[in-house]
């Protein structure tokens, strides 16, 4: 492998950016762009046992430095992402795509998760616990221990390939979760989602979100991010998967310090499409910058000393 290869979960990734799930579809669009196998994976959007047609609009609103979404996971259901979006994907990606799976009960998860470990394409499970644009579901599971580990047990009781939970960070204490998911069975943690925000229209007076509250993200969420995974960090022995604000090969460099094995790319997908490629295309020059001769060996060096 080369000197930007990472482990995650036991997969080799030729470099450690994955677009995250809802910034990138089902990769076939973004093929039209460039050629996704240059990724080291993606996290494709997020999946439910049955379809979403999503949240009301308008559903984003912009911020300084960072932007709103309240799209409220808009996806055909679990059935038609295997049967229509994977077929679609296979011709285009010849890697092992990450699987996001949402839900509203604890069955949900179970069977969508079920469903999506049998399909060779897909190499990772990322649970997703930590939407804060669903009622009744998502980000409920994250912000409690004992049923975000119920939800691990249950969930890996069915499928054989890693289980990776996102968590919010919309939470006191993260790092307790996040040990509470690794002593569950999961094989890895993402973080973080997007932070509870909300704009208004000072014309209208009202929020301009039909959804009245959004996710936060962009460059300004970088620093919370990274104080996250850092706090993670010291708790747990699974891998990490770090985003929130990633938009340079800088800031990749910078969370895997914090102690992420790999990175996940959002908003800035949404800025300039190709910024995954841009990303990993200077990500040597950067290394080179900072005197690094493989990447995977700057995981977690903020923690020494």
């Amino acid at each position: 492998m080369g000197r930007l290869s990472v482990n995650l979960c036991g997969l080799e990734l030729d470099n450690p950016v994955i677009p995250a799930s809802g910034t990138f579809g089902f990769g076939y669009e973004f093929a039209e762009i460039y050629d996704i196998n240059c990724l080291g994976t993606f996290s494709f959007k997020g999946t439910t046992r049955d379809p979403r047609f999503g949240n009301p609009t308008p559903r984003i609103a912009e911020c300084p430095s960072a932007m709103l979404n309240s799209v409220g996971l808009q996806n055909p259901g679990v059935d038609k992402v295997i049967n229509e979006e994977l077929p679609k994907l296979k011709k285009c990606f010849n890697k092992k795509v990450m699987a996001n799976v949402s839900g509203f009960s604890i069955e949900d998860y179970v069977y969508t998760c079920e469903k999506l470990d049998k399909e060779d394409i897909v190499g990772w499970l990322e649970v997703n616990i930590s939407c804060p644009n669903v009622h009744g579901g998502g980000m409920s599971f994250g912000t409690d221990a004992s049923l975000a580990a119920k939800l691990v047990k249950e969930v890996k009781k069915v499928v054989s390939k890693p289980v990776i939970v996102k968590l919010t960070p919309n939470v006191t204490d993260i790092a307790t979760i996040a040990l509470a998911c690794e002593e569950a069975g999961a094989d890895g943690i993402s973080l973080i989602n997007t932070l509870l925000g909300m704009r208004l229209n000072l014309k209208t007076r009202k929020p301009i979100l039909a959804n009245t509250f959004g996710g936060l993200s962009g460059p300004a969420v970088l620093p919370l991010a990274l104080r996250m995974v850092y706090q993670v960090y010291e708790k747990v022995s699974v891998p990490i998967i770090g985003m929130g604000g990633i938009s340079t090969a800088d800031d990749v460099i910078e969370m895997m310090m914090a102690g992420a094995s790999a990175v996940q790319i959002g908003a800035a997908n949404l800025v300039n499409p190709s910024a995954s490629k841009d990303i990993i295309e200077s990500l040597p020059a950067a290394m080179d910058k900072y005197g690094i001769k493989e990447l995977k060996s700057v995981i977690g060096v903020a923690h020494n000393g």
